[in-house]
């Protein structure tokens, strides 16, 4: 009993589970994003859905080949730019990450840069592997094959997305001065749990901006 009472009172085991925090965000976000993108792959074909909650949330079957709301630039070139700049970020915020750990104690500002770094990483594997290892989506669902056969080459693939929420499906009246009768659907985007994750490591930093700036400096 008083070993126990040691170890929950213990102020360097109460520090040491601050550090790991960080770390098994880290964890849980890519194993939840990659067991769910793994499961829609192989149990959906592309564009087929099914409600979740009746009338407004989807598990919506989406391949995103390019960034944020399916842009793309430059076909494959445009691609490798792209990773390009997902390695360098990912690269850069899991560094700042560590420096906050070991030298600022700033465990709340590393947890948001934990899910920054968990969501854009979860992305990174999808467009980096998942072409090596599945085959394509197109009116089937998708099986492992062996590394090299699948449908796209190293880098090349596309991000899984499976949430729809639609909140609003209306027409805007005829008598409305912009856009008059225009289809109005909110939420249009699909988006993934590693979506979730950049979304709500960003909303988090807005709150730390100023010491996460002033840390950065201070490197």
């Amino acid at each position: 009993m008083a070993c126990s009472f040691f170890l929950v009172t213990d102020p360097h085991a109460s520090l040491s589970m601050k550090k790991a925090l960080p770390f098994i965000l880290i964890f849980f976000v890519l194993f939840a994003d990659q067991y769910l993108k793994i499961w829609v792959k192989t149990h959906m074909m592309l564009e087929q859905e099914f409600p979740i909650i009746s009338n407004w949330l989807y598990l919506h079957f989406a391949e995103n080949r390019g960034m944020a709301f399916g842009f793309e630039f430059a076909g494959t070139w445009g691609k490798h730019i792209l990773n390009l700049i997902r390695v360098i970020a990912i690269s850069g915020i899991g560094i700042f990450m560590i420096q906050v750990v070991r030298k600022h104690n700033d465990y709340l500002l590393a947890s948001a840069l934990a899910l920054l770094f968990a969501g854009a990483l979860g992305n990174m594997i999808d467009s980096a592997f998942y072409g090596l290892f599945f085959t394509n989506s197109f009116g089937q669902y998708a099986q492992f094959v062996p590394l090299g056969q699948g449908y796209a080459s190293f880098m090349q693939g596309s991000v899984v997305d499976m949430f729809y929420i639609e909140l609003l499906d209306f027409h805007l009246p005829d008598w409305f001065p912009v856009w008059p009768m225009r289809h109005v659907i909110f939420f249009r985007p699909v988006f993934n749990i590693a979506d979730m994750a950049i979304f709500a490591g960003i909303f988090s930093l807005l709150t730390f901006e100023r010491k996460a700036f002033r840390i950065a400096l201070n490197w």
